[in-house]
């Protein structure tokens, strides 16, 4: 993921983001502390979830792609692909009953 701080940074920025609008996030997978891409997950009540990832962005700022999960046991299927292939990679996920991900980069819808 193309940013300018640290990956452990942006990690804590996200989670306080969520956690001072009333919601739980955790980390649960720790990736590279510098540069490790971030997926994030998003729960709310009846196993409804939302994975989001860094979409491929060569010449702008990072943005991130809603990928084609929409349950718990789906988006943990992805999660767990990509964790095979990528053990730099963290994991966040964020418990919402309003379904929010408290990212501030573009989000591209799918």
């Amino acid at each position: 993921m193309a940013r300018e701080i640290p990956a452990h940074l942006w990690v804590s920025a996200l989670l306080r983001r969520a956690s001072l609008a009333g919601a739980f996030a955790t980390i649960v997978h720790r990736g590279d502390e510098e540069r490790g891409d971030v997926l994030v997950k998003v729960t709310r009540a009846r196993g409804e979830a939302r994975l989001y990832a860094p979409a491929f962005n060569p010449e702008g700022p990072t943005e991130f792609e809603r990928l084609a999960a929409e349950d718990e046991p789906g988006a943990d299927a992805l999660i767990a692909k990509r964790l095979k292939s990528d053990r730099d990679l963290w994991v966040v996920e964020i418990e919402d009953r309003d379904g929010r991900h408290f990212l501030t980069e573009k989000v591209r819808k799918p």
